[in-house]
């Protein structure tokens, strides 16, 4: 069992609204997160000395704690490949408190990805020679250009293997739509779906609809961090770090992974989930409530298998019985995930996971001791199981 099971935990949450034109800079955004989550804590700011983020956040953080008003900045770390980071910066933070490097983290990601840039345009790399711009020669000269394009490559595969169909995909839109129907927060607040709205939908890059497609996000989170121990002495009901991993494997890119055996398999979701339920001592069986990363709806099935909730090729059937709705097996994106609250990078759903331990969620499960929260999938990754702390 790995040393850091339960040694570090989230105390404290904080979020700007999301909306599609923030009027405001990333960097306001960003303190005003930090801001909130410290005060969530009952810390002060003076007390963060560690700052963690991960790719693609313009926010240096340098410039972050110098616009907080900190005093000493004793670690600060952020983690590449995007939103398959978005639970890497707890693993930092965690190390940090635990081998006593600092005593409060603050995690972060703050974007105006709708108003000021859109990630979802096509990509055309710069013509620099290097290891980088070496791997999108194999795909971008093809046409596959953009996320979506490099998602329904791996999609079509799993339809093909497995007999999945466009509906099954629609099946993870509405469920979360659903949820973030009745989540004040959600930019889909009080805008369910049917499956015949997803299937008219248009479509992007066959065989995803616009509504298999996650959002375009103005916005930002935060979570605080500290030691178990310093956690017990906070107001807020700890978020123990039960397990925290990384992973990439079998010839994964930058961004894609067309050149493996499997493209359909997620294989680097798989490791995470090796590391996550060896360093917890917990299984499937053990987690109430799932965020599975949804940027795009193909990939939530996938996850369900690499996490052992169903057999491989049998997700499909999971999720038409309803197991990942209000009152299933395992309740997923309970806040509407990216594709009903908002897209920021997957740390809102890192947020949601807190409130579930916590025990206030909108769409609370019943008796919730561990709660899976995944990051990403296609591209280098991360995951971490979070319980509830004394």
């Amino acid at each position: 069992m790995s040393p850091l099971r339960d040694q570090a935990a989230i105390v404290g949450i904080g979020a700007t609204e999301f909306s599609k034109d923030s009027g405001r800079s990333e960097l306001r955004l960003a303190v005003e997160a930090i801001s909130a989550a410290v005060a969530d804590a009952g810390l002060e700011l003076s007390q963060v000395d560690g700052l963690c983020t991960y790719a693609m956040d313009k926010n240096p953080e340098i410039e972050i704690f110098r616009n907080l008003g900190g005093r000493d900045l004793k670690f600060f770390a952020r983690t590449d490949y995007g939103g398959g980071a978005a639970c890497a910066p707890l693993l930092q933070a965690a190390l940090a408190v635990t081998t006593g490097v600092a005593d409060v983290v603050v995690c972060y990601r703050a974007m105006n990805e709708r108003s000021q840039y859109r990630f979802g345009q096509g990509f055309v790399p710069v013509p620099v020679p290097n290891a980088e711009t070496a791997n999108w020669s194999w795909t971008v000269p093809f046409g596959l250009a953009t996320p979506a394009a490099w998602i329904a490559m791996a999609a079509r595969r799993y339809m093909h293997d497995y007999g999945a169909t466009s509906e099954d995909f629609g099946r993870v839109s509405v469920a979360c739509r659903r949820f973030a129907a009745t989540n004040p927060h959600a930019w889909f607040y009080q805008k369910p779906i049917t499956l015949e709205d997803h299937q008219a939908s248009r479509w992007i890059v066959e065989p995803l609809h616009l509504l298999d497609c996650c959002q375009e996000s103005d916005g930002a989170v935060a979570v605080v961090v500290t030691s178990t121990t310093r956690a017990r002495q906070l107001p807020q009901v700890p978020a123990l770090i039960r397990a925290v991993a990384q992973g990439a494997a079998d010839q994964q890119m930058n961004m894609t992974g067309f050149y493996r055996q499997d493209i359909a398999a997620l294989s680097e979701m798989r490791l995470v989930a090796r590391q996550l339920y060896a360093m917890a001592g917990c299984g499937p069986r053990d987690i109430q409530t799932a965020v599975l990363y949804d940027h795009f709806s193909p990939f939530v099935l996938p996850q369900l298998e690499a996490f052992a909730f169903c057999p491989r090729g049998e997700a499909r059937h999971y999720i038409r019985d309803g197991n990942i709705e209000a009152g299933g097996a395992l309740p997923v994106n309970t806040h509407g995930g990216q594709l009903g609250e908002a897209y920021i990078h997957g740390l809102n759903g890192v947020a949601e996971a807190v409130r579930q331990v916590r025990g206030t969620a909108v769409n609370q499960v019943a008796r919730v001791e561990n709660v899976l929260v995944t990051a990403g999938t296609g591209v280098p990754t991360s995951g971490a199981i979070l319980a509830r702390g004394a």
